[in-house]
């Protein structure tokens, strides 16, 4: 089954949840090989319930995932964390929402969660928890307690980084890293625009249907992660194109879309 664990629901923050768009992005995962996605909106995005709402509305949900057309969609968001970093937590619907509610407190930059406090309530709702592009140079988790790190279940080989850094200089980054700390790496494109599918994916020799399989397959490493040749076109086209939307919506570029624009 090939699945990709890093993916959104919304062109940006502040943009309002569109089905259309929303149905494009599945469409274009599905034309690029994808079985599975894990949906890892931000958490602290505009409206973050009313687009599960609205999921709710488009698809059935069997208790473990959203058959989107086919597809297995699984419930996730992204969170920030008071030491600087992104946490991708992965599981039931009803768990990442119950998380997402107590976390209502912690939405605005000044008050983010500390690490800890999210691990242990990760554990306690039984979420899957993946450190989101751990040596990107706006959010790094590299730096963090070792002792927490490790609890992560594994750490996230994202499309975006490797467009940055480049595919070598990344791998050498993260993987005596994670090696060292004892977890698992994973990769996930980071879409936000349907062009940037299909640049990485993770090729798992089983198929699963619920993130207890999954998490599992990806502990015993019964999966290989694939970048895409076009991994470069990919991430450059769909940064752009989400920047130009961005700004068509009176939206300003984030600093990683100002920096991915540089460098391309």
């Amino acid at each position: 089954m090939n699945i990709d664990l890093h993916t959104h629901g919304k062109l940006s923050k502040k943009s309002a949840f569109s089905p259309a768009y929303f149905a494009e992005m599945m469409s274009e995962a599905k034309v690029n090989g994808l079985q599975a996605a894990a949906l890892t909106e931000h958490f602290n995005t505009s409206n973050f319930f009313a687009m599960y709402e609205a999921l709710d509305q488009m698809y059935p949900y069997n208790g473990h995932y959203y058959d989107v057309d086919g597809l297995k969609l699984f419930p996730g968001m992204e969170v920030d964390i008071a030491e600087t970093g992104h946490i991708l937590l992965i599981g039931l619907k009803e768990n990442v929402l119950a998380v997402r509610s107590l976390l209502e407190d912690y939405t605005a930059q000044c008050s983010f969660i500390p690490f800890k406090r999210l691990l242990d309530l990760a554990d306690e709702f039984n979420l899957w928890k993946i450190g989101a592009h751990p040596f990107r140079t706006s959010t790094p988790l590299h730096q963090l307690d070792p002792q927490l790190l490790k609890r992560l279940d594994a750490f996230d080989f994202n499309a975006k980084d490797i467009y940055v850094q480049g595919a070598e200089a990344y791998k050498n980054l993260i993987t005596p890293f994670a090696e060292k700390l004892g977890v698992p790496v994973v990769a996930g494109s980071d879409s936000h625009q349907c062009l940037q599918y299909g640049s990485v994916i993770n090729r798992l020799h089983v198929s699963c249907s619920t993130v207890e399989e999954l998490k599992e397959a990806i502990k015993q490493g019964d999966y290989e992660m694939e970048l895409s040749p076009c991994l470069h076109t990919k991430v450059k086209a769909s940064v752009m194109m989400k920047k130009l939307l961005k700004q068509l919506a009176g939206e300003v570029p984030s600093r990683d879309e100002a920096e991915i624009g540089y460098l391309a």
